[in-house]
């Protein structure tokens, strides 16, 4: 269970720096402050120093470049700001002029720049803004409402048109790029650093790219570092790494699954790269430090670096380096690991300590994830205090370390010129492009006389695009130093001042607006994950989840609390290995369905009578039985359902979520209003239950949607019925019982098990059913629906959600390896098998080849697999019958279309396993229908013919979901505007709908509303009643009369 071999093995040391991954924020400060404390006298030499530092580089910053300038003008608390980051952002990648026209325009003609107009000193910002202005004006000549000067621009600017204009804004992004990276490649790069290095500056080179998503790409930027190491090892001109010129190498950008689920793998393909490009760069006598990256990936590069590091064939060589985040929790255990590594191998490692530049993105990951806090600190300042701690480690362990410290603070870099002493044996970072005016201070030989080395950039326009933002938000964040300090209306004392002090004059020590994951939704609780990056949870989880795996569990109808055992015993194989016997169940039969009915009307009026707050108090219970189950729960899903682990996780999570928003909704939407009323009457609305409501769920979701329908209509006042599909009985019994232990009533809800024909069609048909909840089949909700409307009896309420042919529209200005990644995840998780899933990808020509070949290369590098193994992307599909009927189409779309890329399907277990596959089609009519299934299909179509697609779409009768990829708002929200659709999901993939967050459900033929897990879902279960009395026919209004001439 989770991994075929046992977890890596660890020490104590590393044991040390997974105890602290998610540690108390004000726990870990407090032990931080002890080591970041400085005496008094130092402190004052450390502010005279800063101070220093701040005067001259505000001088320096006066003669500062044109782009610095433009910068600080554009920072991102304006909106012309955020525009800029944008245009950097897309604009150079986009290959159509009709496109790029469009996107210009998004971009430029919405935002003010004539309230940048002689705002700055700088002639280049000048000329920069009025540029921008008149190429808003022709971009849009309908927002310019003035007269004079600016109707004059727009007169004249549409007679020049926007051939003239597109090639000004392509090059000032351009000259941004240019501001931040070294060179388009390393031979101009070393070139242009001669200057720089004569005064006194040192150079580390990163071969610009973002993660590999295929092994192209791996091979691609393997052989990249190796002509870098080459070109800068040969005009390196001493035999010491410290000071020669180095390399910087991203883990990530050496395989395509560098993943914390992918150990084994990683492991096996970059180790030996890694090690290869040491051995090279050992042989020049150059450094190669490796980069720091996201969080959940620490351990996986300590794995990595200390593998390579312990190899023989880099004895004698002190020139292998790592980057360490100081914004992390774990960043000083990871300093004493990689002491007491480096005294064991007894070589000195390059340590570069940075603050960290993923910040946003760890905290993001950590509230989506549920996790119990943040790998990260929430302040700033907390993270200087973890710096200046980090940075005295370093000092005071030289004999195993050079120390290399990347910050742009200009109060951290005078505390390490204090700390450090006399002793020269250490360096100053900083990036291409930035700081110059404070670093050139530091390596000036009559003021500091320290080295500093700059971290050069190198590659082209289109690869630098997620640096350059990075960069862009750095530099423009009204909250970085940078901005701060170039800003002359900010108090030197405020810039300078100690973050020891700041952060231990806090009672509370993490920020204020940034609440703990469980805690983002303030009003009801987010349900908790488990980190499957943390060694701790995972050899837990395995634990648990490989004794729950012992278990046969046996499911029955639960009628009055009693199972239900039927004469015939089925036994239950797992769909991942069919002859894997995971169960038994016994079926409902007719009869079973009477007396379940009666028993569950004959519960009704008790029910409706127990007060609002005491059936959803009991549903919170639900949530924290359903959290302590999790491990059992989980493997039942992934045994049962075939789904993957993650998605196990996500679904028993989805399931507690349900319980605690709907207990949350009920006591707002479930309580008596007070209407506005004349005086002398009183009126009111009450919310009151339909009566017993069946709930028939599917197989793909069998505990959260199972759940989902179960506790919105208990928590209504409505007695359940609860049909689960026939596939996944397993969960459903362990579900339902767990909700009986929580306080539900056994007589108010009952468990049916049973053939959709027998059980599902007799309940449907009898009147005592007062509504039904379904998610399934279109045919399957018409035939409901059609059944209810014959019935003879009071009207019954449906609620269905049922299939669709989700699209994704993928413009040419989307960012295609994000794209991609959103496509896989879209159409192949889950093995396909979702609602939401995505069937047809439309791509914009002009980029659909290199789309296609990046989704192609992305898909081989996919597993399809056994779900119980963390390994695994893909599982297997439900039955026989899915596998069937997927085979078939694979069949016709050979014959009706081209087969773009699958899956590698390795030898696995007899299970029913289907390899996800991607056909490009000539037109959407060719699909009768939904295809429930990992089977894309894909379809180009030209810019100019965007009405054409979403009219295809519309055609088809479905409306659930729709992704858009696009970075042009426009388009953006004309798609939105025009798609009946009920959930469209733009820039990330179109899956996993979190309750009271994105509530899902369509439209047309997808579905009857009102959306799951929104606010509109728990009044559609009850009726309304309005009481009108008037209050003055026991003979006058008393209140009225008695009003005094002052009230």
């Amino acid at each position: 269970m989770l991994t075929t071999t046992s977890l890596p093995s660890s020490n104590p040391l590393r044991d040390d720096i997974t105890k602290a991954y998610r540690m108390d924020e004000t726990t870990c400060l407090n032990r931080l402050l002890t080591e970041a404390t400085l005496q008094r006298e130092s402190l004052a030499h450390i502010a005279e120093a800063a101070k220093q530092l701040v005067e001259e580089t505000r001088e320096q910053k006066k003669r500062q470049g044109k782009i610095d300038t433009l910068l600080h003008q554009y920072d991102l608390s304006t909106d012309e700001g955020i525009a800029l980051m944008c245009l950097a952002e897309a604009l150079l990648r986009i290959p159509d002029k009709t496109t790029m026209d469009t996107f210009i325009s998004d971009k430029i003609s919405t935002v003010e720049w004539k309230n940048h107009l002689s705002t700055s000193n700088s002639f280049f910002v000048n000329a920069a803004t009025w540029s921008l202005l008149f190429t808003g004006k022709i971009y849009a000549p309908t927002l310019d409402k003035q007269r004079g000067l600016f109707s004059a621009l727009k007169r004249t600017s549409a007679r020049l048109g926007t051939s003239m204009i597109r090639p000004v804004i392509f090059q000032m992004m351009k000259t941004i790029g240019n501001q931040f990276v070294m060179g388009q490649d390393i031979a101009y790069a070393l070139k242009r650093a001669t200057k720089q290095e004569k005064l006194g500056y040192r150079y580390s080179y990163d071969m610009l790219g973002e993660a590999a998503r295929t092994n192209d790409d791996a091979a691609h930027y393997f052989a990249s570092y190796e002509r870098a190491i080459d070109a800068i090892g040969k005009a390196a001109q001493s035999t010491d790494p410290a000071t020669n010129p180095g390399i910087s190498v991203k883990l990530s950008a050496l395989s395509p699954r560098y993943e914390h689920t992918q150990h084994h793998r990683a492991m096996q393909e970059v180790v030996p790269q890694l090690l290869a490009l040491a051995q090279k760069a050992k042989q020049y006598h150059i450094g190669l430090t490796v980069d720091a990256e996201e969080a959940d990936r620490l351990d996986l590069s300590l794995d990595i670096f200390t593998d390579v590091f312990k190899d023989p064939a880099l004895n004698d060589w002190d020139g292998l380096g790592l980057a360490v985040q100081a914004y992390q929790k774990r960043a000083p255990y990871v300093i004493d690991y990689l002491a007491a590594l480096a005294e064991e191998q007894g070589k000195r490692i390059m340590v570069r300590l940075v603050k960290g530049a993923y910040w946003d993105a760890e905290i993001k990951m950590s509230q989506v994830q549920g996790l119990i806090n943040y790998p990260v600190f929430t302040r700033k300042n907390a993270t200087d205090v973890s710096y200046l701690a980090c940075a005295n480690k370093l000092l005071q362990r030289r004999d195993v370390f050079f120390p290399q410290f990347a910050t742009h603070n200009a109060y951290s870099v005078a505390a390490i010129l204090e700390m450090a002493g006399e002793k020269d044996d250490y360096e100053f970072q900083c990036l291409h492009g930035m700081g110059a005016p404070l670093f050139n201070q530091i390596v000036d030989k009559t003021k500091f006389n320290r080295p500093c080395r700059v971290y050069a950039p190198v590659g082209t326009h289109k690869d630098l695009l997620g640096y350059l933002v990075r960069r862009l938000l750095e530099n423009g964040a009204n909250s970085s130093f940078v901005n701060r300090l170039d800003d002359s209306k900010t108090p030197i004392d405020e810039i300078i001042a100690d973050p020891v002090s700041r952060i231990a004059s806090l009672t509370a020590k993490p920020h204020p607006k940034i609440p703990l994951p469980k805690d983002i939704y303030k009003a009801w609780q987010n349900s908790s994950g488990i980190d499957l990056s943390d060694r701790d949870q995972l050899i837990k989880l395995k634990k648990l989840m490989e004794k729950a795996a012992k278990t046969t569990f046996h499911a029955a109808s639960l009628i009055n609390g009693k199972a239900r055992q039927s004469q015939v015993i089925q036994t239950l194989v797992s769909p991942a290995n069919t002859k894997e016997v995971i169960g038994s169940v016994s079926k409902a039969e007719e009869n079973d369905v009477d007396e379940a009915l009666a028993i569950a009307y004959s519960a009704s009026a008790a029910w409706a009578a127990t007060p609002v707050d005491e059936r959803a108090t009991i549903l919170e219970r639900a949530a924290i039985l359903f959290e302590e189950a999790m491990p059992t729960l989980m493997t039942i899903i992934t045994r049962e359902g075939g789904r993957s682990i993650p998605d196990c996780l996500s679904e028993v999570r989805e399931a507690i979520d349900f319980c605690r928003y709907y207990a949350y909704r009920a006591r707002i939407d479930l309580a008596t209003l007070t209407l506005p009323s004349p005086t002398g009457e009183s009126n009111q609305l009450s919310m009151h239950p339909r009566g017993v409501i069946a709930c028939i769920s599917p197989w793909n979701f069998p505990l959260a949607i199972f759940i989902g329908q179960i506790v919105a209509a208990l928590v209504a006042g409505n007695p359940v019925i609860a049909k689960p599909a026939e596939q996944t009985p397993l969960i459903a019994h362990q579900a339902v019982q767990l909700l009986h232990q929580a306080g539900i009533p056994k007589n108010v809800l009952q468990l049916l098990i049973g053939r959709g024909s027998v059980v599902g069609a007799k309940l449907v048909a009898d009147p005592r059913v007062a509504g039904v909840i379904f998610t399934g089949s279109t045919e399957t909700a018409q035939f409901i629906n059609k059944t209810l409307a014959e019935r003879k009896g009071p009207l019954a309420l449906f609620v269905a959600e049922t299939g669709g042919q989700n699209a994704m529209i993928v413009d040419s200005s989307a960012l295609l390896e994000q794209t991609v990644v959103d496509i896989a995840q879209s159409a192949f998780n889950s093995a396909g098998q979702r609602c939401s899933a995505l069937r047809v990808l439309f791509v914009q020509e002009d980029i659909a080849e290199r789309l296609l070949t990046m989704l192609k290369g992305h898909m081989a590098e996919m597993t399809v697999g056994n779900p119980c193994l963390l390994t695994t992307d893909v599982g297997p599909v439900i039955d026989q019958p899915s596998l069937t009927m997927l085979k078939e189409h694979y069949q016709k779309m050979l014959e009706t279309g081209e087969l773009i890329a699958k899956v590698p399907l390795p030898e696995t277990p007899p299970g029913h396993y289907f390899a996800p596959c991607a056909f490009e089609i000539k037109d959407l009519s060719i699909l009768e229908g939904e295809v429930f299934g990992p089977i894309l299909h894909v379809i180009r179509y030209r810019a100019q013919d965007l009405d054409k697609v979403m009219d295809a779409i519309i055609k088809t009768g479905y409306g659930l979901t729709l992704g858009i990829h696009s970075r042009i708002d426009a388009t953006v929200r004309y798609i939105a505007n025009r798609m009946p659709v009920g959930n469209i999901y733009v820039n990330r993939n179109m899956i996993g709908a979190v309750v009271g967050v994105q509530p899902f459900g369509g439209e047309g033929l997808s579905g009857t509303g009102p959306k799951a897990g929104g606010p509109h879902y728990l009044p559609r279960l009850c009726v309304e009643r309005a009481l009108s009395n008037n209050i003055t026919a026991i003979g006058g209004n008393a209140r009225l009369v008695s009003l005094l001439e002052d009230d």
